[in-house]
């Protein structure tokens, strides 16, 4: 079945592009660039790009179009303002109105399943309030566990604004009965530093501090809870596609149009990690195949 994926040439739309078993149509606001944002060659380099600003006006047209022309059966929602500072104005644009147009357009368009690329940032608080300690619960105090049914708690514009995507979301449930997976993403990263030491590796080649230093050990435990690996983000994005597109499947919960409407974390199997993902296991087979506790080094660079 072929998948429309909005913001595909992003550092998750390549995880996804990679990793999954569908086909993808690929729609971003430019075409693909040549490198990556570690310096490698973009995949999406030479493939077609359906040019869409999904928060521009008339999106709602030229997304419903790109679905009905392509025939999509489903639509992976990855576009809009990715940075946890954002302003509000960005993410009222990209983020609010873009996923709104989204839904609207896949309404329109008669698509019936919607995996929504949310962020860990919509109970940012919780790492807020009890960071550094959170980290390693071994050596200090021991944090909440978050889960699905845990109240939202968002730290930041950009978070409110996955909050409003994730309300939107549950609007085309009720309403319209579009099977929606809200994905509360963690730390997803280039494949240059897809691993635990990720972030550390990308300062220190920044000279932002050196292996060893206390906030280079912050980096990497904070990376150990909420890392989710390049294969493991396809494979949780696929576990929600198989359920949503499965025509014998049952909804998880009475909504007035009987949609779906679920919120998963996505992060690997990282024991240390304040986030759940047993709701994901045991709702759509989520199986990560990577660990926060793998590798125990830095991996070696790439010549």
């Amino acid at each position: 079945m072929t998948v429309l994926l909005t913001g595909a040439h992003g550092t998750v739309g390549t995880a996804v592009t990679a990793g999954s078993a569908y086909d993808h149509v690929l729609l971003d606001r430019e075409p693909a660039p040549d490198e990556l944002g570690d310096g490698s060659p973009h995949p999406h380099r030479d493939r077609e790009t359906v040019v869409v600003d999904v928060g521009a006006d008339g999106a709602v047209g030229d997304l419903t179009d790109a679905m009905t022309d392509h025939g999509v059966a489903a639509v992976v929602h990855l576009a809009g303002d990715p940075t946890v500072s954002a302003t509000y104005a960005s993410v009222e644009r990209n983020n609010v109105r873009g996923t709104r147009n989204v839904l609207e357009a896949a309404s329109r368009a008669g698509v019936e399943t919607v995996v929504f690329a949310s962020s860990n940032h919509v109970v940012g608080m919780y790492e807020t309030e009890h960071a550094p300690a959170l980290y390693d619960p071994d050596e200090g105090e021991e944090g909440p566990t978050v889960d699905h049914r845990s109240p939202i708690r968002p730290d930041s514009d950009y978070g409110a604004s996955k909050a409003a995507g994730e309300a939107w979301c549950r609007l085309y449930a009720e309403r319209e009965g579009i099977d929606c997976y809200a994905l509360r993403i963690g730390s997803v990263r280039d494949p240059t530093f897809d691993h635990p030491f990720g972030d550390a590796e990308r300062a220190v080649a920044r000279g932002d501090y050196e292996r060893g230093d206390g906030d280079y050990e912050t980096a990497v435990a904070r990376m150990r809870c909420t890392w989710l690996s390049r294969r493991d983000c396809a494979a949780l994005v696929d576990a929600c596609l198989d359920d949503g597109l499965d025509e014998g499947a049952e909804p998880s919960e009475d909504t007035v149009s009987g949609g779906v409407f679920e919120a998963f974390y996505g992060i690997s199997d990282n024991p240390n990690s304040w986030f759940d993902i047993e709701h994901a296991r045991e709702r759509v087979g989520y199986e990560p195949a990577d660990s926060g506790t793998d590798p125990s080094e830095p991996p070696r660079p790439r010549r």
